[in-house]
């Protein structure tokens, strides 16, 4: 049988999937070809090296064994990198996808609000709408509702993916959405490139004729005409100008036969409109305005997530984290150059970290210990001793050298982080109230220095020590709701949690003690005054919580780079990180430009 060519199903290079294109590559070791025979007759010389060569077929066999191993153990290093990089970007998406439901909820009640109104002004009969021109009408029939949605972005990627997650929100809700990009409003192509778009994604089909009696008489269809059409157009700032204007006129005569709904995606300001339309088109919008969260709210519950929340057990040294808060910066607040980075040091470690495997057993079983008894026998010795042989690992102790101690060590690591994770978060809701960012705070919060100069009381400055700061001075009412906060990250240690709860306590009885010395004493209103200003005095009880703040940093806060056994799940290598986003961004703008070339030619 003749053999079959292999089909390339991977996807086109294009702007929007090349961000998408980075995957893991893992070193094999090759074996050792096999030697041709000769074909000539053994001599007698050749009888007498026998044993030499048995002992040869026996190195080629455990050879061979050798690469059997090494081919296994890249399996399952390449297993465990999908495994946890698959719920990283599966948080992420998840998180992105909560954050802006709540905006997406707010322009979807409008879009249906919007489309009420234009069918309150009368829909036309069959014969009407379907005629090849616009039906006469009032003026302010003829505005078109526009959402400008501020994005805040300076990268176009990321308003790509929030785009496409709106579009796919509206449809969820019966809406008809398509989605134009500033391509579809160049000079070249003028209005007709955006009309072949928009009926491609309407009808499903590919049409020349750039005509919007065509999508008229698409929605007039019994089975179009009850839900709106919502047009998405992101990057407005990018834009030429005199067709979008071209487009907008053209729609708003149309605007009672395909009752159209704008959507229009500005990054930095929304006076874009105004900077880039006349004025005869900008009076044909009626404009309405929504605000996204920002880049760096986003951030924040993204790190929470991924770093400090210990869902992965995958976490990287002071030095990266460093790193990935200026490339974040540096990229202008772009998650997807964040996001890139953070792939990049997780596909680093699963490749140059011989352990790093097991992070799949931290996750996949809360005891660790089933697992480590079945891999017991297949766990090479050469690897076992490697672990043994880490900077971080304490060899004064003298444990003995096995599986058992190396699963035991990686469970009090994991034990570690947790607790390490539930101060965190305490102490990211005491700094929310000095606008202290959590990426910050993980930079500091991974800090070994900075941790050894806190114990040493010498630390005086950073963020943790201004987090710890303001609780000192919160009022009564926003520090009942930090314990309220406290009280439920800290359930599951519980020494802290006890100490919240009595806190907690104290509060209540200073509020009840108050309140029944105001009534009591209603007609000694001086005295009274005098009373409460000191019963109420909040700064004992502050000065107790940041005690108790300063007790849970100096206890449970030991930064993962001080712990045994942590290069197993702490990517550190920060230079090969450096070099590789360098060299990707560098390779990625080669490939932009190729395509935008390719697809300038095309149009």
């Amino acid at each position: 049988m003749a053999a079959s060519e292999i089909p390339n199903t991977s996807p086109p290079l294009t702007p929007e999937n090349a961000e998408k294109n980075l995957q893991p590559f893992f070193v094999l070791r090759t074996g050792k070809s096999d030697r041709k025979s000769t074909g000539k007759t053994r001599t007698k010389s050749d009888i007498f090296q026998l044993p030499s060569t048995c002992k040869s077929e026996k190195m080629e066999r455990k050879r061979a064994d050798e690469e059997h191993d090494d081919n296994k153990f890249q399996r399952l290093h390449m297993e465990a990198f999908a495994f946890v990089w698959s719920k990283i970007e599966s948080a992420v998406k998840d998180i992105l996808r909560k954050i802006s439901t709540r905006v997406f909820d707010d322009i979807n009640g409008w879009v249906q609000e919007s489309f009420n109104e234009i069918r309150s002004c009368g829909t036309p009969v069959f014969v009407d709408a379907t005629r090849f021109h616009p039906i006469v009408t009032e003026t302010i029939k003829k505005q078109l509702f526009t959402g400008l949605v501020c994005t805040k972005n300076i990268e176009h990627v990321d308003d790509i993916l929030t785009f496409e997650e709106l579009s796919l929100h509206l449809k969820s809700h019966g809406c008809h959405v398509a989605n134009l990009s500033f391509l579809d409003f160049s000079a070249k192509n003028g209005i007709g490139g955006c009309l072949r778009s928009l009926l491609r994604q309407f009808l499903a089909v590919t049409i020349d004729a750039a005509d919007i009696s065509i999508l008229a008489s698409w929605f007039s269809e019994e089975r179009n005409n009850d839900n709106p059409v919502v047009i998405i157009i992101d990057g407005l700032e990018r834009c030429c100008g005199s067709v979008l204007s071209d487009f907008v006129l053209m729609l708003s005569e149309w605007a009672i036969k395909i009752p159209i709904i704008l959507i229009m995606g500005v990054a930095t300001t929304l006076d874009t409109p105004r900077n880039i339309l006349p004025s005869n088109a900008l009076q044909k919008l009626r404009l309405f305005k929504f605000m996204l969260e920002s880049p760096a709210e986003r951030m924040d519950a993204i790190v929470e997530a991924v770093f400090v929340k210990q869902r992965f057990f995958f976490s990287v040294g002071h030095k990266v984290a460093i790193f990935l808060r200026n490339y974040f910066l540096r990229q202008d607040g772009t998650l997807t150059a964040f996001i890139r980075a953070l792939k990049i040091a997780c596909v680093e470690h699963f490749s140059e970290e011989p352990l790093s495997y097991v992070i799949n057993a931290l996750l996949a079983e809360e005891d660790g210990q089933g697992l480590w008894h079945v891999q017991d026998a297949s766990l090479p010795k050469s690897v076992l001793k490697y672990a043994f042989t880490l900077p971080s690992y304490d060899r004064t102790k003298r444990f003995k050298e096995s599986v058992e101690t190396l699963a035991h060590g990686l469970l009090e690591l994991k034990r570690s982080q947790i607790s390490w994770s539930k101060v965190t978060l305490c102490l990211y809701e005491a700094g929310k109230y000095h606008k202290i960012s959590m990426l910050d705070l993980l930079c500091e919060a991974l800090d070994p220095s900075s941790y050894t100069s806190r114990a040493d009381g010498h630390h005086k400055n950073g963020f943790i020590y201004q987090a710890v700061c303001k609780v000192r001075d919160l009022p009564a009412a926003s520090l009942c709701r930090l314990l309220e906060k406290w009280e439920r990250l800290t359930l599951d240690i519980n020494e802290i949690h006890d100490k919240v709860k009595e806190l907690q306590s104290l509060m209540n009885f200073e509020s009840r003690k108050c309140l029944n010395h105001d009534l009591m004493n209603i007609s000694k209103k001086n005295a009274s005054r005098r009373h409460l200003n000191i019963e109420s005095d909040p700064k004992p009880l502050n000065e107790r919580s940041a005690e108790l703040m300063e007790c849970m940093i100096r206890d449970y806060m030991l930064p993962i780079e001080c712990l045994p056994f942590h290069e197993i799940v702490c990517f550190k290598n920060v230079e090969k990180l450096r070099s590789t986003a360098e060299c990707y961004r560098s390779l990625q703008k080669k490939r932009k430009r190729h395509c935008y070339l390719l697809l300038y030619k095309w149009l």
